[in-house]
């Protein structure tokens, strides 16, 4: 069916996840651009400046990991269209909370607060892609909308630094956090699941509910069980994947201005372009990824085939961060493509394995396998942050050659994907659909 007869309302639906998106990491790395700010505001010192922020982050990593516990069921069980404005409201009021922190103990339940509630922005993005896309445009929708989290990375260094040298570092978190109010307001003019929503042509309704176990009707909200979830290797497969490679993303948002800046003496400013050159060339990756299995897929291939090919392809342009530092010893510029290159793969490794849950599960439990995984991803971070960056990070600056931790690091970066997809591999080679 030509695309002018099924209707394109769908995309207008991609584009409000997408903004979420976006607001969603903009808000979260805010505090790693005011890194130094904050140093100076409260007279750390190099050692306890990377200790203190190591505590901030992880912090925030276990309560990002303990909201998705909940975000995912109460995502399935309000639905998104009202789960998806309660996220949003609650974690733009956090990021506002931000500017009254007086110290690391302020900061860190800022980030508690903050962790919770943006907890609950994928499952319910994935859920709503799996509401408005039949399953072979899914994961080019899941790239699309993925892609705010570059574009909330790119707009961060170039607007926070001149907010923070002009007004402050408090102004910096209350415009940032008050930007998810404006897109609350388009949320819920445009927003309303397909079965409801007047705007939508039959042709595009029919077209969405096309996929051959679809029953053309919306999901009904029945509860299930997370242990009932367990039980099934698929939930398994998609938790191990987010647990390796969550922690290398969250490693990019949270620590690349501070490699820049070690690594090549950058002050806060020069970081903007550098910082956002990288997450600029990861937006080709978020787009990139959803479009590569689907033009297998219109190829004639099996679905799990070209999702899982094309992962294993992302998973290998990875490996090159390994040399992001003797490629950055020759030209700086040429440790941030290669870290670029990283990150875009990354992001196009994110939209299909985001994609894999609505390929295995009925839309009922999709938010919830998802808060499953991203809960996994968080112990990740957790773990990352706690047995690699806060003791390797602060050894290693204590010793001034912190450039020997970020090597290890990197090490770490280009290992992640490839085991991830390996075990995935292992334990449900075609990503086989479930029946609940």
């Amino acid at each position: 069916m030509h695309q002018e007869k099924i209707g394109k309302y769908r995309w207008t639906i991609c584009s409000l996840v997408f903004f979420a998106t976006t607001i969603n990491y903009l808000d979260r790395v805010v505090i790693s651009l005011l890194k130094p700010y904050l140093a100076a505001a409260f007279q750390w010192d190099a050692v306890a400046e990377a200790a203190n922020y190591a505590n901030i982050e992880i912090v925030f990593k276990i309560a990002y990991a303990l909201g998705l516990i909940f975000a995912g069921r109460i995502i399935d069980r309000l639905g998104t269209r009202i789960g998806y404005a309660l996220a949003t409201a609650l974690w733009s009021l956090a990021a506002v909370g931000h500017a009254f922190a007086t110290g690391t103990m302020g900061f860190g339940i800022a980030r508690v607060f903050l962790g919770l509630t943006e907890a609950g922005n994928f499952p319910a993005a994935i859920k709503v892609v799996a509401e408005w896309f039949p399953k072979k445009e899914r994961a080019l929708a899941t790239g699309i909308f993925n892609s705010g989290s570059n574009i909330g990375a790119i707009i961060a260094p170039l607007s926070v630094p001149f907010i923070a040298e002009t007004w402050g570092w408090k102004w910096a978190f209350i415009i940032t956090g008050l930007i998810g109010f404006v897109w609350l307001v388009l949320w819920f003019i445009y927003y309303e699941v397909p079965a409801k929503q007047a705007r939508l042509s039959k042709a595009e309704f029919d077209y969405i509910h096309s996929d051959v176990e679809d029953k053309i009707t919306e999901e009904n909200t029945e509860k299930v069980p997370w242990l009932t979830l367990l039980k099934f290797k698929q939930t398994w497969a998609f938790a191990f994947g987010k647990l390796l490679t969550d922690p290398i993303w969250w490693f990019y948002l949270f620590w690349l201005p501070d490699f820049l800046k070690k690594q090549y003496q950058l002050s806060s400013t020069e970081l903007a372009i550098p910082t956002a050159m990288v997450y600029i060339i990861s937006s080709f990756g978020s787009v990139g990824g959803g479009w590569l299995p689907l033009k297998l897929v219109n190829k004639g291939w099996p679905v799990f085939k070209a999702r899982k090919m094309s992962m294993l392809i992302y998973a290998f342009c990875v490996l090159p961060i390994v040399f992001a530092q003797l490629l950055g010893s020759i030209n700086m510029w040429l440790a941030v493509l290669v870290i670029g290159i990283a990150a875009a793969a990354h992001q196009a490794w994110s939209a299909n394995i985001f994609t894999t849950v609505s390929d295995m599960f009925p839309k009922k439990a999709i938010a919830s396998v998802t808060g499953i995984g991203g809960m996994f991803g968080g112990l990740g971070g957790i773990l990352l942050s706690m047995l690699v960056q806060k003791k390797l990070f602060v050894y290693y600056e204590g010793i001034g050659q912190i450039q020997t931790g970020y090597y290890i690091m990197f090490f770490i970066c280009g290992t992640a994907y490839l085991s991830g997809w390996l075990i995935m591999h292992l334990l449900t080679p075609k990503f086989e659909s479930i029946e609940l």
